[in-house]
């Protein structure tokens, strides 16, 4: 079991742009997406609190991608507003995503490279103070010590998950995105992962947004869901009290409802 890492400051990062003493890790406002005549995000608000493990659900096609896509600055918005801390990522992008990882399922890293190499590669894009020791010290966090020599393509899907989230942590990040991070494991593989990632939100000092078709999971991990459906949000709250607020046996039930019957809005929304 690999101990958590802390999320605390790092060496030579005193001057960042980012205000950590912010309770938001991420504030997004009224947020909007066109493509032509699509409007793929219509209006999304949200935010993500310190130690907050949010979850970010709907069907394909409902938004979730696209809203990740412009929080990392990939996609520019038609309106609206991203704030990762204080940084405005449209105006600010580079001090911004200094403070932002992430890690996904569907994004493997290079595997011509061993894990020590990938690590380091990534810790000088980060600009890590002294990677070398950041990165053994992760390779001791994540149990990759064994592993170090080895290139990340021979590795085993729960192996390469530990990677990517060593990878993940580099930077001390105020914000984590993951999208789908147990994906490809099995059931006792993806059980350790959610106990370690839920960890490293509420003994350290960031934020969370995950996305993920598994609601067993969701349930489990997450504090508080997002539902999207067609670029709207529609319903928000605990994951484990929502089913019953609106009708539903459990989250899957509801999650199944919203993407063959989307609420309105107003529907969605609590008194």
């Amino acid at each position: 079991m690999f101990t958590v890492p802390t999320f605390g400051l790092a060496s030579g990062e005193r001057g960042a742009a980012i205000d950590r003493s912010a309770t938001s890790v991420l504030t997004v406002q009224n947020l909007h997406r066109r493509y032509a005549r699509v409007e793929a995000v219509a209006g999304v608000s949200f935010s993500i609190g310190r130690q907050e493990i949010v979850g970010l659900l709907g069907p394909n096609g409902a938004g979730k991608t696209t809203i990740i896509n412009m929080i990392l600055g990939v996609l520019a918005p038609t309106s609206g507003t991203i704030h990762i801390g204080s940084c405005e990522v449209a105006r600010h992008r580079a001090a911004a995503l200094s403070r932002t990882n992430f890690a996904a399922a569907h994004a493997p890293l290079p595997g011509n490279l061993t894990v020590r190499q990938n690590l380091r590669f990534f810790g000088l894009i980060y600009s890590i103070p002294d990677p070398r020791a950041r990165v053994q010290s992760l390779l001791e966090q994540f149990e990759l010590l064994s592993l170090g020599d080895t290139k990340c393509g021979l590795l085993s899907s729960g192996e390469q998950t530990r990677v990517a989230l060593a990878k993940a942590l580099l930077n001390n990040p105020d914000l984590l995105l993951l999208d789908e991070p147990t994906a490809s494991l099995d059931p006792s593989a993806a059980q350790i992962i959610r106990g370690h990632i839920r960890e490293l939100a509420h003994h350290g000092d960031c934020g969370i947004l995950w996305t993920s078709h598994n609601m067993y999971e969701v349930e489990e991990v997450c504090d508080r869901v997002l539902f999207l459906s067609r670029g709207k949000l529609l319903l928000e709250g605990d994951p484990k009290r929502l089913p019953g607020e609106h009708g539903a046996r459990n989250l899957e039930d509801l999650f199944i409802r919203l993407a063959r019957e989307p609420l309105t809005p107003q529907q969605g929304s609590r008194p």
